[in-house]
C-alpha cells in the first residue's frame, strides 16, 4: 500500500536570526495572521483550528501533530533541516527535541533545504534587489563529513524511514555542481559507520532533470508539480498571465480543480519517480501580490488527487510506493494538512478516505 510521507516545516518558534531580521518574536505565524484577501473570493487569512497558533518548542504540540498525521494515514514526517556549511544551522530545535526525547513515536526522515535565504522570501514589500540573509555554502569533504556526523544520531534512530533498507534523504536542489561529491562522501561515511546506505531523492518538477539526477547519484526524484498546469496553457493564456503579473502586478491564479489534472504525471508510474500532492497553495502571506495562488481547493478535490497518486504507485515494489505530501504545515504558503477554521479536519479526513477507498477498489 502507498507510503504517504508529509514534508514538515520547523519554523514555528522564535529564533535569533528572525529576531534580528524581522523583529523580536517573529515566526511563520506573523505573516499568516496578517494576510488579507487580494481579490474577490480569495480566502485569507487562514486560521488554525485544533492546534491553534502553536509553538514547536512544546512537546505536546508535536505529539498532537503526530496523532493527527496517524489519523490521516500518513506514515511519517520528512523534516526540513538547514545546514549552510561551516556548522551553521537554523530551526534545528524542534527536530533535535524529537530526536533526543524519543517522542513522538512517529516515523521520520530528513530533507536538506540546501538553498540560500533572501529577504524576498519574507518581505514582499521590500523594494529593490533581493537581500542575501544566509548563503548556502558547499565547503568540501570535511564540511560534508561534519554535516553527516551531526545527523548520525538521527540516522541511527529506529524511527528513521527507509526504502529497501536504505535511509531516505531528500535534497531540495540537485543543481549545484558539488552535490555528486556530497552524495559520494555520505555513501562512504554510511558504510564506514555501519549504516545500510542512503536512498537519495531530489526534487525535480515533471521529471525534466531525471536522467541527470540519476547520473549524479540520486536513487529517485520527487515530482514537485503543483504548477505543472502552467506548462499546459495556451500561448494566449500564458501571455495574459505574464501581463497580469509583470505589468498589472496581480497575483498569478490557477484553479486548484484544473491544476490537479497535471499534478501527478504519468512518469510517476516508473521506477525512481515519486509523485507529490499538495492540498492547496497560496503564497500570498509571504509574497503578497507577487504570489502564485491555487484557488477554490476543497478536501474533496484533494481526495481525488490523492486517489490518483495512490493508484499510480500501486504497481511498484512495496517499499517504493512513496507519495510525498507537500506539505503538512506550510501555512505561509497555504499548503497544509492541519485543521483550520474553514474546513476543520477536512483534508485529514479526505486523505484517510482516499486510502480506504483505494484499498477497496
Amino acid at each position: 500500500m502507498a507510503r504517504l510521507i508529509a514534508f514538515y516545516l520547523p519554523q514555528y518558534h522564535p529564533i535569533p536570526e528572525n529576531d534580528e531580521w524581522w523583529g523580536k518574536g517573529f515566526t511563520e505565524w506573523t505573516n499568516v495572521a496578517k494576510a488579507r484577501p487580494l481579490f474577490l473570493g480569495h480566502h485569507q487569512p487562514n486560521i488554525p483550528a485544533d492546534l491553534g497558533f502553536y509553538d514547536l518548542r512544546l512537546p505536546e504540540v508535536r505529539e498532537a501533530q503526530a496523532a493527527l498525521a496517524k489519523e490521516a494515514g500518513i506514515e511519517g514526517f520528512c523534516y526540513w533541516h538547514y545546514w549552510f556549511g561551516g556548522d551553521k544551522r537554523i530551526c534545528e530545535k524542534p527536530f533535535n527535541e524529537v530526536l533526543n526525547s524519543g517522542k513522538p513515536d512517529f516515523p521520520f526522515c530528513l530533507a536538506w533545504a540546501n538553498h540560500s535565504w533572501y529577504k524576498k522570501l519574507w518581505d514582499p514589500d521590500s523594494p529593490g534587489k533581493d537581500i542575501l540573509l544566509i548563503e548556502q555554502k558547499y565547503l568540501g569533504v570535511e564540511d560534508y563529513s561534519k554535516h553527516f556526523y551531526e545527523m548520525l544520531p538521527a540516522f541511527n534512530d529506529p524511527r528513521y524511514l527507509k526504502v529497501n533498507n536504505k535511509l531516505l534523504f531528500v535534497i531540495f536542489d540537485h543543481r549545484p555542481k558539488e552535490i555528486p561529491l556530497f552524495i559520494k562522501t555520505w555513501r562512504e561515511l554510511a558504510s564506514k559507520n555501519g549504516l545500510s546506505d542512503f536512498y537519495f531523492i531530489s526534487k525535480d518538477a515533471s521529471s525534466r532533470a531525471k536522467e541527470t539526477c540519476f547520473i549524479e547519484g540520486f536513487d529517485a526524484v520527487v515530482n514537485d508539480d503543483k504548477f505543472n498546469i502552467h506548462h499546459n496553457l495556451s500561448f494566449l493564456k500564458k501571455g495574459i498571465f505574464y501581463v497580469c503579473r509583470n505589468y498589472l502586478h496581480l497575483p498569478t491564479r490557477f484553479s486548484y480543480k484544473e491544476a490537479i489534472k497535471y499534478m501527478v504525471i504519468d512518469d510517476c508510474e516508473n521506477k525512481g519517480v515519486i509523485p507529490s500532492i499538495a492540498p492547496n497553495w497560496d503564497h500570498s502571506p509571504r509574497s503578497g501580490k507577487k504570489s502564485i495562488i491555487l484557488t477554490r481547493s476543497t478536501p474533496q478535490l484533494f481526495k481525488s488527487i490523492a486517489k490518483r497518486a495512490i493508484k499510480i504507485v500501486s504497481r511498484k515494489p512495496k517499499d517504493e510506493q512513496i507519495i510525498f505530501i507537500a506539505s503538512w504545515n506550510e501555512w505561509g504558503e497555504g499548503n497544509y494538512m492541519e485543521p483550520d477554521l474553514q474546513f476543520g479536519k477536512g483534508y485529514i479526513n479526505a486523505l484517510r478516505e482516499a486510502i480506504i477507498e483505494s484499498k477497496n477498489e
